[in-house]
């Protein structure tokens, strides 16, 4: 099976969220699931929003190794070294979480020292590599982007990786497979915590076609993975 349900439920809904931004994240891999959860504050006002990042400065979808590409920047809210409290923490991919440029090993630090207080962890892409990277999947199942499998999991060897789940939720910890992957772990996320007809409300309102079933991985096949 590619899901488990959360053991531990919290006693308050989880509405102070935070999304760690570094160079080079994936547009989609943060945009999606903000907007699944843009829309739930629609009815849920007492929610907070946090962007966090190494320095206040604009976090860019671009890579240093690529100029040459488009990208659009975030401003963040808040830096990893000054926190606001929060329930959940998602962390997303791209081709930023690959190498070790001060900028990542700043996240990765962070999770690790955050994890602890958190409700829920949520990684979409290669974000799980980061969340591998700072020790707090160890012993835990996930998943990641199928197409940078190879490479995203030997980054965790004491992870339990999945191949085919387009998520997995192992605790507190839910993991997407690639970028659009993320929305659909969103929505399933929203369900458990906040039901099954906020979840069908947000995705009927965003025009989405849900994928329900979390083994249901087309990638997998497409890339060779058992």
């Amino acid at each position: 099976m590619a899901t488990e349900s959360t053991t531990d439920q919290p006693t308050s809904p989880p509405l102070r969220i935070g999304v760690a931004l570094f160079p080079g994240f994936q547009a989609l891999d943060v945009f999606g699931p903000l907007d699944c959860l843009n829309i739930l504050s629609w009815t849920h006002t007492n929610m907070s929003m946090s962007i966090l990042a190494a320095t206040l400065d604009p976090v860019s979808t671009q890579i240093p190794e690529s100029p040459h590409t488009i990208g659009q920047h975030v401003v963040p809210t808040h830096t990893f070294s000054s926190p606001p409290p929060l329930d959940v923490l998602l962390v997303p991919g791209g081709l930023g979480t690959r190498g070790s440029p001060p900028e990542l090993l700043q996240v990765i630090d962070f999770i690790r020292t955050v994890y602890p207080s958190l409700k829920y962890l949520i990684t979409v892409c290669t974000g799980s590599g980061v969340a591998a990277r700072a020790g707090v999947l160890d012993g835990r199942r996930a998943t990641t982007n199928k197409l940078a499998w190879k490479e995203i999991t030997a980054l965790g060897p004491n992870v339990s990786w999945v191949p085919r789940a387009r998520w997995v939720v192992d605790g507190n910890v839910w993991t997407a497979s690639g970028v659009t992957a993320g929305i659909d772990a969103t929505i399933a996320w929203i369900e458990e915590v906040f039901g099954a007809e906020m979840a069908l409300e947000i995705a009927n309102g965003m025009e989405h076609t849900r994928h329900t079933d979390p083994e249901v991985d087309p990638f997998a096949d497409l890339y060779g993975l058992a």
